[in-house]
């Protein structure tokens, strides 16, 4: 109950990134930190900042409000927020764009949530049996599931706007300005729920939340045409220059890839056609990060279109097996 849509929303997330995945790995390993280690981290820390409000404030009610308004979006967006942290100083060359920054941020929220749910179901059962674990099932998994995830992506595109911005005040403004744009849209959450008397204050919240989540979709999805514009304008050279046909280079840009993927399973391509789509997006974005900061050390792949023999030779290897099978 609490893995499973855990799984599919970090699918749906993936599946959002068109031109140029992140490696499962590390996506997986993104997870894994906001599964276990960030969960740790929040239930060590809050404990500290729990027996500090009892000592200060001496008061149920207000301790329970604290709690979820102050130490819950701190502490958890804080260990969720590592996981960003970390991709973005161990595996910077995987921070390709914008949209990466919020996959790796979402996807670490999903695996927060995941583990957090499994807590909450337990103690609901124990409360309420099975209604009482399956009502909040329903809130958690069903009305609130983009919760952790939008709050955490907040934190990537801080990381995403510092990895593409040459101004060093931007780089260093942007994680900070991230970080307490998801603290503030978790505590509203968690604060707005201390209020809800009835069904209509609990239809307000809910539609203002899903406001949220859609408008940030609509970003998502602007940023997805964005990135298609990178691949039309950095691939028509490979196009002129012989390294692509003209329908690979449709392909390429194409939202969907459907008809050549298709045709790849069919004619037992589809890992070879896969990865040539994808080493497309990815010599696109390099190119682009390339005109804006220059050779950078760490893009040790592909550095420019007068200086790719590497790129060509990783590109052809794939397009090789896949005109085997006369496929495009």
């Amino acid at each position: 109950m609490a893995f499973i849509p855990a799984f599919f929303f970090s699918w749906f997330l993936y599946w959002l990134d068109r031109y140029e995945k992140e490696p499962r790995w590390l996506l997986l390993m993104t997870f894994f930190w906001g599964g276990f280690f960030a969960i740790i981290g929040t239930l060590i820390v809050a404990t500290i900042f729990e027996i500090g409000f009892s000592f200060v404030l001496n008061d149920a009610v207000l301790e329970d409000i604290a709690g979820g308004s102050i130490t819950a979006p701190i502490v958890e967006e804080f260990m969720k927020g590592l996981a960003v942290l970390l991709v973005f100083l161990i595996f910077r060359k995987e921070f390709d764009s914008i949209l990466d920054g919020i996959i790796y941020g979402g996807i670490a929220g999903l695996g927060f949530a995941a583990t957090e749910n499994v807590f909450y179901f337990l103690g609901q059962y124990s409360d309420g049996g099975w209604a009482g674990m399956f009502t909040n099932f329903a809130l958690r998994v069903g009305v609130f599931a983009w919760g952790h995830p939008f709050y955490t992506a907040f934190i990537g595109l801080g990381f995403a706007v510092a990895r593409m911005n040459r101004n060093l005040l931007i780089k260093l403004a942007a994680p900070v300005v991230g970080y307490f744009l998801a603290v503030f849209a978790h505590a509203f959450h968690n604060t707005s729920l201390v209020f809800v008397t009835g069904l209509g204050s609990l239809a307000l919240v809910v539609l203002l939340e899903w406001a949220g989540w859609l408008i940030f979709l609509g970003f998502i999805i602007w940023l997805i045409r964005h990135e298609q514009g990178l691949l039309k304008k950095h691939l028509k050279e490979e196009v002129s220059g012989g390294l692509i046909s003209d329908a690979q280079y449709k392909t390429a840009v194409s939202f969907f890839q459907f008809g050549a993927r298709m045709a790849a399973l069919s004619g037992g391509a589809y890992k070879a056609t896969s990865h040539f789509y994808q080493s497309l997006g990815e010599l696109a974005h390099k190119k682009e990060q390339l005109a804006k900061f220059g050779d950078e050390k760490v893009r040790e792949r592909f550095f420019s279109a007068q200086a790719t023999p590497l790129a060509k030779t990783y590109l052809q290897r794939f397009q090789i097996s896949v005109n085997r099978k006369n496929r495009p």
